[in-house]
């Protein structure tokens, strides 16, 4: 289908900006589509410089010395003073990055194609529908074809190419790659890169096959050359030595699974590749379909973004619908079982020297990543998120115990894949041991979608109560009211240290309410629940109104009007949390604070602003920041730009799209809570609420028409919705508030 596919009229000349990505969660690769030489940069996630091995020496972030009454000191000037400079506060608590490392490109493919004769009819696209990018164009009166994939199944990026002309095919593979400490070899159609990183001696190896139908192939010392032949299939696989084991990070040489990956793929054939591929990918993808009334206009993809107004037309709604569905198509593709999870660039990156290493921010950009998985149907895309977040328990346990002397376990600002759970000397990014507090949300509401209990038992509730245990031991006791705060305490990014800063406090409260309920659940850990009781009881519970009608940011009423900083931290208890309500004093006074923020910032800052927006129930203005989003911080391969590239604002929008239309974080399922005005007739299929149920919804005039909810577990479903309809035998209606005890597997319409 057109309406989801990006397509453009030329070859790609910019990596960011214009070139197109496929990926299979452990690799991916970025299509130029050149007529005259064929560019695929490639990568494996868990290529990395840093980690233990690292000429820089490798630290986890811990002190490389006591520090013996560090933090005390902190706290007692800020029980004193009441704030402290960054730069004061990094100099007592922070150290200089040893070897921490940047996330590598692999290398690239090239294939050098022949012929002078100019291309006509140019199409290069990728197909959200098939996951497969493709490029055409006629020359010298033959068309060709070029198709790319990136099996999850096979574990390998494919490529055909192929013509409309018996002998036609014709060209040259060779591999290139920055990292000086490789080599290259080729035998038998088999081009191999193998080397190892001079930074920390990881071991790393791509190997390409060239299987050719008619014609010849042959082999060069360093390229593999292809003359007269009908198609040509290429298959690549690559890996590295990590292992995500603490504290060596080191598991088996590459080779033999990179073979196997390879020989298996090469005796199964192109078709029966596609084929899996395609059958592996539509059962994620196909669970969803959001119709907004969109009409694809017949232009490229980069025109349509340019003549994008952020208004109520039929192109407008068929770019808005597209980028939804191509944030649901980069999850897939950057996040599946057996890797890590997506990085703040995805899987992509064609530098040694990324923006932020390429890293896993955690002061919110990992969980923003993850925020769309239950919501849009694609649960299975956060497992590599949910091995991450565990794996980081046995360095963080260490880092709680030296830093802190804690029980529990803890990680700052950012990590890496070798276990970096401390700290750095950056002094406004640098302390924020609210984050593994907050990575564990992700993996109760994991639960609360599902209603897994042997999820909750084996995987989040370990990981929630050891982040639990660090602030029982930690929580300080404020001398201005006796509350118990976090100290020291810092807004991310923005003013000085403090006790007791909104977001900290709202963090810990989210914390504790969830390790109580999960506890309950479980039926277990009575005293250790008792003890969350009692602290979440005495907890400073960080939402307070202050002079101006706003939220605070800060215990303290420090707010400016004129203040439009990106960062809007002190809305968490809106959104991911569900301490605010709509509609409350809080949620009155979270709008204030959000209108006087402003409408800008960075892609991800639109993002989480279309989020907020959304659980305050303005449809209208949600939208407003999606169009802000696409007009000025979207590039024209649709990738969120912070600038740079960075994948977080893709994934924090398509979440804000789907709490525009279902909501379910506060026991209810709410029906179209912030439909905004320019999609007054549409449809979803497929999405999720918590409680296990998918939802179905058609509407017409802005308003519900009819809605399908399908329970995958016995027990009592409620919804919001303003529907007309028959009730059903045990169902019960209040105004637009409908309930009833759902049985499993039974699906229940309302209007229609």
């Amino acid at each position: 289908m057109t309406g989801l596919t990006l397509w453009y009229d030329r070859p790609a000349i910019d990596w960011e900006t214009e070139a197109l990505p496929i990926g299979n969660g452990a690799l991916g690769a970025m299509i130029f589509g050149g007529t005259a030489l064929e560019q695929i940069q490639f990568n494996e996630k868990t290529l990395w410089t840093g980690g233990p091995g690292s000429r820089q020496g490798y630290d986890f972030g811990n002190w490389t010395a006591p520090r013996p009454g560090a933090l005390s000191e902190v706290r007692e000037r800020l029980d004193r003073d009441g704030r402290m400079a960054p730069e004061e506060v990094a100099a007592a608590l922070g150290q200089p990055k040893s070897g921490f490392g940047a996330y590598q490109t692999f290398g690239d493919l090239w294939l050098d194609l022949p012929g002078d004769s100019p291309a006509a009819g140019y199409r290069r696209e990728l197909s959200l529908r098939e996951a497969v990018a493709t490029v055409t164009y006629m020359a010298g009166g033959v068309r060709l074809t070029r198709e790319y994939f990136a099996s999850h199944p096979g574990n390998v990026i494919v490529g055909r190419i192929s013509a409309d002309w018996p002998g036609a095919v014709e060209f040259t593979l060779r591999a290139s790659s920055p990292h000086d400490d490789k080599r290259i070899s080729v035998a038998d159609g088999r081009l191999t890169m193998r080397g190892a990183l001079a930074d920390n001696g990881m071991v790393f190896e791509a190997q390409v096959q060239v299987v050719v139908e008619g014609g010849t192939r042959t082999d060069g010392d360093d390229h593999i050359s292809v003359a007269g032949a009908d198609s040509a299939v290429f298959i690549l696989s690559a890996g590295t030595d990590y292992a995500p084991v603490y504290p060596a990070y080191r598991g088996e040489d590459p080779h033999d699974a990179v073979t196997a990956s390879v020989d298996k793929a090469m005796a199964q054939g192109y078709d029966a590749l596609r084929q899996a591929h395609q059958d592996d990918y539509a059962r994620l993808f196909d669970r969803v379909e959001l119709d907004l009334g969109q009409e694809t206009p017949e232009v490229p993809t980069d025109r349509l973004r340019a003549a994008y107004t952020g208004g109520d037309s039929a192109a407008d709604r068929a770019l808005e619908a597209l980028y939804f569905a191509y944030g649901r198509y980069l999850l897939i593709a950057s996040s599946r079982a057996g890797s890590l999870p997506a990085n703040l660039q995805g899987v992509w990156n064609d530098s040694t020297s990324p923006a932020w290493a390429g890293d896993y921010h955690v002061n919110i950009n990992l969980q923003m990543n993850y925020w769309p998985a239950d919501a849009v149907n694609l649960t299975e895309t956060a497992r590599p998120y949910d091995d991450y977040v565990r794996a980081l328990m046995a360095p963080g346990r260490r880092t709680a115990r030296e830093m802190f002397e804690a029980d529990g376990w803890v990680v700052h600002n950012e990590t890496n894949p070798f276990g970096f759970t401390g700290v750095h000397d950056w002094a406004t990014a640098f302390w924020f041991p609210e984050a593994a507090a907050w990575v564990t949300q992700h993996l109760y509401d994991r639960y609360r979608f599902s209603g897994d209990v042997a999820y909750l038992r084996e995987c989040a509730y370990p990981v929630m109560k050891g982040a639990a245990e660090l602030w029982l031991d930690t929580l300080h006791a404020d001398p201005r009211d006796g509350a118990l705060v976090v100290s020291p305490s810092y807004s991310p990014e923005h003013g000085d240290f403090s006790a007791g800063a909104s977001m900290s406090q709202q963090i810990v409260w989210d914390l504790f309410t969830n390790v109580a309920e999960a506890a309950h659940v479980l039926d277990a850990d009575a005293e250790f629940r008792a003890r969350v009781l009692d602290a979440l009881e005495r907890l400073d519970p960080g939402l307070r109104i202050g002079s101006w009608g706003q939220l605070q940011e800060w215990k303290a009423d420090w707010d400016e009007r004129d203040d439009e900083h990106r960062h809007v931290s002190h809305l968490f208890g809106l959104h991911p949390g569900r301490q605010v309500v709509a509609g409350s004093p809080e949620g009155e006074a979270a709008k204030v604070t959000l209108a006087a923020r402003g409408d800008g910032g960075t892609g991800w800052s639109k993002a989480w602003k279309i989020n907020f927006w959304a659980r305050l129930l303005d449809g209208d203005h949600a939208h407003l920041m999606l169009g802000e989003l696409l007009q000025h911080s979207t590039l024209d391969n649709l990738w969120d730009t912070h600038p740079p590239f960075q994948i977080d604002g893709n994934f924090g929008a398509v979440a804000g799209i789907a709490e525009m239309l279902v909501q379910s974080h506060h026991g209810v399922i709410h029906v179209l809570p912030a439909l905004p005005s320019a999609w007054p007739t549409g449809s979803v299929r497929g999405l999720r609420a918590r409680g296990d149920v998918t939802v179905d919804v058609s509407w017409r005039a802005g308003a519900a028409e009819k809605v399908t909810l399908h329970a995958g577990r016995t027990g009592e479903i409620r919804v919001r919705a303003a529907v007309e309809g028959e009730l059903w035998d045990g169902a019960s209606r209040s105004g637009d508030m409908w309930s009833w005890e759902a049985q499993a597997g039974e699906s229940y319409t309302m209007g229609g």
